[in-house]
């Protein structure tokens, strides 16, 4: 068994212990269902009264009384009839035992502990053979929560207690510190204190509503990415945010989106749709007129809002939302112009993700999607083409020299794509940008260019993402850097700060100086103390902070405090701006 699996069956084992001690301290529990997760275990228990985080050592303590008679799982197969009498009084376990006799499995429970008050449960197997092996400081009671049984809220709320569960201490303390550095990164958290974007329950829940400073983030986003990629040709192009619906019946995304979309009623009796994606209305630019094969190719970018219907539930500040910024392009070119265009859009993202410090040996790798080798049929499209446009994604990935890996089945129906894997701050892995081609839309819209030979052909359409949402996008750059965005990504670059009233007009003559040279300053005139003042700069996370005062009136100098190094030096303005012509 390898070391994963290993941890898997602890954490089931832990389950069955966890149910163990619950039924010790509350006799009247019924115990529904308790599997491994990826970060421990939980078990869900109809309890005869309510408990909270506070009963968590309690329960705990139990469940280390528990361990070390714990030495294996005893394994027994029962008939319907048997199993149905032994849970006779738990409606959670016959419900299990009936769906599982109507596939036709096996009945199992396993038995744990000493044989005169054994602990039996109902369940498939895959536990560790000795339970009391584990060390007991390896594994934690979370929290507890609330969970409706079988996630169907028309069911009754049982009462779930998560446990935390790694291979020894050492392990559970570096998550739990992991952990508390993630919940500081928080994005909803940063986002409010650095006033970067606010929600309103009378706009809605998913759709953020973002600040100046917010705003100026986003643009200088959107501005990066499209001063690296002008250089390949790259036009603007702008669509409507909804449309009939029979645009996406044509695509194919109708039957896939149609229960995520929002309904637009107009005075006609047309339905429209709120765009959930932008690539379909792209083709029309494309179908708009006649192209030729010296046009291509051509290349649209687009930055745009879409708009799908999530579940509540599911939304998270910016990283889930229902309106959705995309930085969208869309390159329709020959079979031979692929591999080039590739390798431009390869060319952006590394410059991008470069600027962010985040592209560097070790923190990234590329999936390579291609098909499943034994599903072949579920794709789109001639074989002979997809072999073609596998071998041309594979050979832009190693003449870009890539860390790329070939991935089955992650492919889209309609083509292959390379998917950019980067580690954040905290080593979580996030899918940012995405190249991918497809062949089926432009069969779908029957787009066509005409070949040197007279006769009408079908382009190759390339769909490419670079930061993709850009909300979802933010909330990692948010995490990442705890706030303390690079120079050319901060909204704010520099505060300046006078030390009294008398040093008003310096500070004012400093801050235009700035602006002429197109730095983005926020002068503090406000009444608070300079203790405060500078207090506020620092939670902000602005780069540079000056404090002026006489001396550098005097001196026609300014006193700067570096964020990153936390050192106060002092220079002249022009010093200060040869310092920062070379930052990013």
């Amino acid at each position: 068994m390898n070391k994963q699996n290993d941890l898997e069956a602890r954490r089931h084992s832990l389950a069955h212990l966890l149910a163990a001690a619950v039924l010790n301290l509350y006799p009247e529990a019924k115990l529904a269902i308790g599997p491994a997760i990826d970060t421990g275990f939980y078990y869900d228990f109809d309890l005869p009264k309510t408990i909270s985080d506070k009963d968590l050592p309690r329960i705990e303590q139990e469940m280390k009384k528990l361990l070390p008679t714990w030495h294996d799982f005893r394994r027994q197969e029962l008939t319907p009839e048997q199993a149905r009498n032994i849970y006779r009084d738990n409606p959670y376990k016959l419900e299990l035992i009936e769906e599982l006799t109507a596939t036709g499995q096996v009945l199992t429970t396993y038995e744990s502990g000493p044989m005169e008050h054994a602990f039996i449960d109902l369940c498939a197997g895959g536990h560790i053979d000795d339970l009391a092996t584990i060390p007991p400081d390896s594994f934690k009671l979370e929290r507890v929560a609330g969970a409706y049984w079988r996630g169907d809220e028309k069911n009754k709320m049982l009462i779930r207690i998560y446990g935390l569960a790694f291979a020894d201490k050492q392990e559970l303390e570096q998550f739990i510190s992991h952990r508390a550095e993630a919940e500081k990164r928080d994005h909803r958290k940063l986002g409010k204190e650095l006033d970067l974007f606010t929600f309103s329950d009378l706009v809605g829940s998913g759709l953020p509503l973002f600040t100046p400073k917010g705003t100026l983030m986003r643009n200088l986003i959107m501005d990066k990415i499209n001063t690296l990629q002008s250089r390949f040709g790259y036009e603007q192009v702008t669509i409507p945010h909804i449309t009939k619906k029979d645009l996406y019946e044509t695509s194919g995304h109708w039957e896939k989106f149609k229960d995520d979309l929002f309904r637009v009623t107009g005075m006609s009796e047309t339905e429209f749709v709120m765009k959930p994606m932008n690539c379909p209305h792209h083709t029309q630019i494309y179908a708009g007129k006649m192209r030729s094969y010296k046009e291509l190719p051509i290349r649209f970018a687009e930055t745009t809002m879409v708009y799908r219907d999530e579940q509540a539930g599911e939304l998270l500040g910016l990283a889930r939302v229902r309106s959705i910024t995309q930085d969208d392009g869309h390159v329709f070119c020959t079979f031979d112009q692929i591999e080039n265009e590739i390798g431009n859009i390869i060319t952006v993202i590394k410059e991008f993700y470069s600027t962010l410090g985040m592209f560097r040996e070790g923190n990234y790798w590329v999936s390579l999607s291609v098909r499943d080798s034994k599903k072949l049929t579920d794709y789109l499209g001639e074989e002979k083409i997809w072999d073609q446009a596998e071998k041309i994604l594979e050979n832009a990935a190693r003449h870009a020299k890539l860390d790329f890996k070939r991935v089955e089945g992650e492919a889209a129906f309609y083509g292959p794509k390379l998917d950019f894997m980067f580690k954040d701050s905290l080593g979580r892995e996030r899918q940012l940008a995405t190249a991918q081609l497809d062949f089926v839309m432009p069969e779908r819209f029957d787009l066509t260019y005409v070949g040197p030979d007279g006769k009408e052909e079908r382009p190759v359409m390339i769909h490419r993402a670079i930061a993709g949402s850009l909300e979802r996008f933010m909330a990692i750059m948010i995490e990442h850097f705890a706030g303390a965005f690079p120079f050319w990504l901060s909204p704010i670059q520099v505060k300046i700060i006078p030390i009294g009233d008398k040093h008003s007009d310096y500070a004012k003559e400093i801050a235009a100086q700035l602006r002429e040279k197109n730095v983005r300053i926020e002068l503090d005139e406000n009444n608070d103390t300079l203790g405060k003042k500078i207090r506020t700069a620092k939670m902000q996370k602005v780069p540079y902070l000056f404090v002026l005062g006489d001396k550098e009136m005097t001196d026609k100098k300014i006193t700067v405090e570096d964020r990153d190094s936390g050192q106060s030096t002092q220079m002249t303005l022009a010093e200060f701006l040869d310092k920062i012509e070379t930052e990013d």
